[in-house]
């Protein structure tokens, strides 16, 4: 992915330095991957599994940001900066309206929103309530190193994914799939929440296709890392990874197959209509 030296967004609220929350005590090795894993995609806090009868240290002191911090941020800006640029056109193309940005977070150790707290077992996460997405930039390592799931491109399906998310809202898509899952059984509103991640996965496509035809950003490779961070990023991949077998009636983001089938949706037509999972024959 072609991104070094270019144009960052200004849409970024960067908390890095205001230091964040540590565990003391916790679960370590196999165990600790398994957890880490389940909260980073299925946004499920799991800092009381990570941490069970122990106390949070809250670490008030300013963070020193290495290098490889200060290049994540680099990356993450001029991620969403192609992402504001790819979805003004979208909007103005398909839908004949004005696409209003979402601000990017950055944050390491934890941080608040009023969607709740953040913290890096919380993992990446769009809040529609203020328009902010939400990212810790370790982040970056645990998808690389400990999912599976390396390279620019992987990184970079995670930033659009979250900012996926800001369209349905944007769409008011997100608002009208809550309010009905607000009103349904568990297994019923996990359902919905399917519908909700694999439509992002297929915005996420739509804005790579745009990313490689009219700002030529892609280079060779970089389809094959995103539809390989979807495939590690499924719910029945993680579940599986995690020592437990697969069950279809937890999923709340989609299986390998279904991420990685409606993001190549997305990529292989461009257009915002096929990407309809709430009205599809099948996922």
């Amino acid at each position: 992915m072609k991104w070094r030296g270019r144009q960052g967004s200004r849409n970024i609220e960067d908390r890095r330095r205001s230091g964040g929350v540590r565990a003391a005590g916790g679960i370590g090795g196999f165990g600790l991957l398994a957890v880490l894993a389940i909260g980073y995609f299925l946004g499920v806090d799991v800092t009381p599994f990570l941490n069970p009868g122990g106390s949070q240290i809250t670490n008030g002191r300013s963070v020193e940001l290495t290098p490889q911090d200060e290049q994540a941020a680099e990356f993450v800006s001029v991620t969403l900066a192609d992402t504001e640029t790819v979805w003004a056109e979208i909007f103005e193309q398909q839908l004949n309206a004005t696409y209003r940005p979402a601000t990017m977070v950055l944050f390491k150790g934890a941080t608040q929103s009023p969607c709740g707290g953040a913290n890096g077992a919380s993992g990446p996460f769009y809040c529609p309530t203020d328009r902010k997405a939400y990212l810790d930039t370790d982040f970056f390592t645990t998808l690389s190193r400990r999912l599976g799931a390396s390279g620019d491109f992987a990184a970079a399906y995670v930033v659009a994914h979250e900012i996926a998310h800001h369209v349905q809202n944007e769409l008011g898509i997100l608002a009208e799939a809550n309010k009905a899952r607000s009103r349904m059984g568990q297994a019923e509103s996990n359902r919905v929440s399917v519908m909700i991640e694999l439509q992002a996965d297929c915005f996420s496509g739509i804005w790579a296709r745009y990313a490689q035809d009219r700002l030529g950003t892609l280079e060779r490779g970089d389809l094959g890392e995103a539809l390989n961070a979807a495939r590690q990023i499924g719910d029945d991949t993680l579940q599986r990874n995690a020592g437990q077998r697969p069950n279809p009636h937890s999923f709340t983001h989609g299986t390998s197959a279904q991420r990685q089938n409606w993001f190549q949706r997305g990529f292989e037509t461009a257009d915002i209509r096929q990407c309809d999972t709430f009205g599809a024959s099948a996922l």
